[in-house]
């Protein structure tokens, strides 16, 4: 692999869990439009829609500057909504967790994920 392509993986990777978060929710808000009488799919909906722009800033802020933090942020951001949500949707369409403190791990690693993307921007260099 060159430099260069080694060097956009962030940008991949933001650009592509933004994509799929986007998508997510877009098609969990019409799901809950029309099946959901818990209103937890408009929740997870909206959580993935929320996080969509801030997972492709991640990937752009770990590309174009020098921010390792960035690369943590998006991870952490993308196993926060995966958790979240997947309990979320779990829970209204199966009437059943997705496992034990699923939802509250996933919450935490998204606060988490969102001061980390905080600290990447304070304390990120030009490249």
């Amino acid at each position: 692999m060159t430099q260069t392509s080694t060097g956009a993986a962030p940008l991949r990777a933001g650009v592509l869990c933004a994509g799929l978060a986007g998508a997510a929710g877009v098609a969990t808000l019409a799901a809950a439009a029309h099946m959901d009488t818990t209103g937890l799919m408009q929740q997870a909906g909206q959580m993935m829609l929320f996080h969509a722009p801030a997972l492709a800033v991640a990937g752009l802020l770990a590309t174009l500057r020098r921010a390792p933090l960035a690369t943590l942020a998006l991870g952490l951001m993308t196993l926060g909504l995966l958790l979240f949500c997947g309990d979320m949707l779990s829970r209204a369409l199966a009437e059943d967790r997705l496992f034990p403190m699923a939802a509250p791990g996933g919450g935490i690693a998204l606060i988490l994920s969102w001061i980390t993307l905080g600290l990447a921007g304070l304390f990120s260099r030009a490249r």
